[in-house]
């Protein structure tokens, strides 16, 4: 029989760091690490465990004596229920150091790579409302609030529109106001709540799978296109043609009105036929005079202005002069390869997922861009010997990997490639270091710049420069 964890107390604790998954560090009496979810660096607080282990612990803090002076108003109403925005109670500065912070520590320590002086992490412009896609979920138990539940009055009006408690895959907080994504996004959902709830469109039970509203999904673009999916549970012509005429009319702006019926056990929208209700299927994304059709099921970085500083940064790390064979590893719907093609002689770009391959040929297409070329297939049996025979011997490679980083066979085969140059971009500068730690013997890091992507979390993006150790 598995024993309890039997939770203990310690008491004027000093909060010290900010650790990987949003968590805060402190130590216990007996040296061990507690990991906080409610906690600053520089508070001093009392905890209650929740787990134990070998080495480290998990916890909460019950009482603060002293706040850190790191600390902040939170913008959001939903702090600290919705789980979404966890660093939103640390002034944005102190965001930005511990997340440059976190990304030496992972290279030092899980790379033990010699580093060069590292860049200051390029902070975003916007904290708020940077995001250009947002999702949303329908419930017809919304979670209750804990000053709801100790009122112990009778809530009528369960419906929800909004996200997931952290950890309950059945739990839907209603967001009155988020701020991650611009106007008109908050106006579309409370009125999409709003209308549904008055004219009795049923909302998602996930339990009982029944119900019509399921999700919806708002993109926006620095074009000023808007995108709406409203996914149906249910195939309800008439309910689902009054709802979608409603947002129609209400929100002229729309440019993409679509919708998906689902009726799987789970929402994810890429097994299922998209139908478009009203306007296109897909609206248009803008970088440096480059347009990026965006349509529902498409990759695009959710941070569009910060995403440009990322991709400046990706190709002046790689230095092109307009004589080099670039190859773009992972790479998605080809935004990075079109954006660094006008710099390069020809840009191969390589993806396992067919419809991203489908958009990137379509974008370089529509951006009258000649000199790309991409591929499908699963990274660690498409990138060969035979692939490099028949496209040639590239002078950079750019990989950009998702956040499990990159197959080791892939770092074999980069390491028997041997460019003069490797540009890394990372989600993940954990996985990065140990992927770069398996080339530090070939490579050398010679270039480091950390790029906030997600302000108000713990997310962090990183670019590193390898370059061929001259003694090779």
């Amino acid at each position: 029989m598995r024993r309890k964890n039997k939770r203990q107390t310690f008491e004027n604790v000093t909060v010290v760091d900010a650790g990987a998954k949003g968590k805060s560090v402190g130590k216990a009496p007996d040296g061990r690490v507690i990991f906080l979810s409610n906690a600053v660096p520089g508070d001093i607080v009392d905890v209650m465990t929740t787990k134990k282990r070998s080495a480290y612990f998990e916890g909460v803090a019950t009482h603060f004596h002293v706040l850190s002076d790191k600390r902040t108003q939170p913008e959001c109403q939903h702090f600290g229920v919705c789980g979404g925005c966890k660093w939103q109670n640390m002034a944005y500065e102190h965001q930005l150091h511990f997340k440059q912070n976190e990304v030496v520590n992972n290279l030092k320590r899980i790379g033990h790579l010699e580093l060069p002086e590292i860049n200051p992490i390029l902070g975003s412009k916007k904290q708020y409302f940077y995001r250009n896609k947002m999702e949303f979920s329908f419930s017809n138990s919304r979670w209750l609030t804990e000053s709801e539940i100790n009122s112990e009055k009778d809530i009528d009006d369960r419906k929800a529109l909004g996200f997931h408690i952290p950890g309950m895959w059945d739990k839907i907080l209603d967001i009155k106001k988020c701020h991650l994504q611009q106007d008109p996004s908050n106006a579309i959902r409370l009125e999409t709540k709003r209308f549904a709830s008055e004219n009795g469109l049923s909302f998602f039970d996930p339990r009982k799978q029944e119900g019509l509203l399921r999700t919806m999904m708002i993109r926006t673009a620095s074009t000023g296109e808007i995108m709406l999916l409203i996914q149906f549970f249910e195939d309800k012509k008439e309910q689902r043609e009054l709802l979608l005429n409603h947002l129609a009319q209400t929100f002229p702006e729309i440019t993409s009105l679509l919708y998906v019926i689902n009726s799987k056990q789970n929402d994810t929208i890429y097994d299922q036929e998209v139908i478009c209700f009203l306007g296109r299927d897909h609206i248009f994304e803008q970088m440096e005079g480059l347009q990026f059709k965006i349509n529902a099921k498409s990759f695009y970085q959710t941070n569009s202005e910060q995403a440009f500083e990322l991709y400046k940064v990706t190709r002046d790390f790689a230095g092109l002069t307009g004589d080099e064979l670039v190859y773009d590893l992972y790479t998605g719907t080809g935004t990075i390869a079109q954006f660094v093609s006008k710099k390069a002689k020809k840009v191969i770009g390589v993806e396992s997922v067919p419809e991203a391959i489908e958009d990137a040929k379509a974008n370089a297409q529509h951006n009258n861009i000649s000199n790309v070329e991409f591929f499908v297939g699963d990274m660690k049996s498409v990138f060969n010997e035979q692939f490099i025979a028949q496209h040639g011997q590239p002078d950079v490679i750019i990989t950009d990997p998702p956040r499990d980083g990159m197959h080791k066979n892939v770092v074999e085969q980069l390491l028997q490639v041997a460019p003069p140059k490797i540009v890394y971009v990372s989600c993940n500068s954990a996985t990065q270091a140990r992927d770069l730690a398996l080339m530090k013997e070939f490579y050398e890091v010679t270039k480091v710049q950390p790029v906030d992507m997600f302000p108000q979390t713990h997310h962090v993006e990183n670019v590193v420069l390898l370059e061929k150790r001259a003694t090779l």
